[in-house]
């Protein structure tokens, strides 16, 4: 079965860190482009990073850019969000999806396989 697991996720103050990772079971994920999601009740996803399946590109939201860095570690089949200066406005449930093919992109709609999603709340 193919399956996307993000673990890593929980509460920290302002200015914190936070390092997901987003596990891939049932399928070889070097095949695969990974991205990287959040949503808040009422809003829509909005995509937050992109690695493509070599790891040749990384595309980051304006709103992230110099704070959230991506990497994989193809061997373990895992895809990593080091989250480092942390913002309120950060607090989302995010969400690991999988887009088999070239590219890498923010937008939803490639994105074939996703996960169940981790809570990140960012508060003092």
């Amino acid at each position: 079965q193919l399956q996307l697991v993000e673990s890593g996720g929980g509460l920290v103050q302002p200015g914190g860190s936070l390092r997901l990772s987003c596990a891939a079971s049932g399928f070889t994920s070097d095949y695969y482009t990974i991205g990287w999601f959040r949503q808040v009740p009422g809003k829509e996803r909005e995509g937050v990073s992109c690695i493509s399946k070599r790891a040749t590109i990384g595309i980051y939201a304006d709103s992230v850019k110099g704070r959230f860095t991506i990497s994989r570690d193809n061997p373990k089949n895992t895809v990593y969000l080091q989250m480092n200066s942390l913002k309120p406005e950060d607090t989302a449930i995010y969400y690991c999806a999988a887009l088999q093919g070239t590219g890498c992109y923010l937008n939803q709609g490639p994105y074939d396989l996703w996960g169940q999603g981790t809570q990140v709340t960012v508060s003092s």
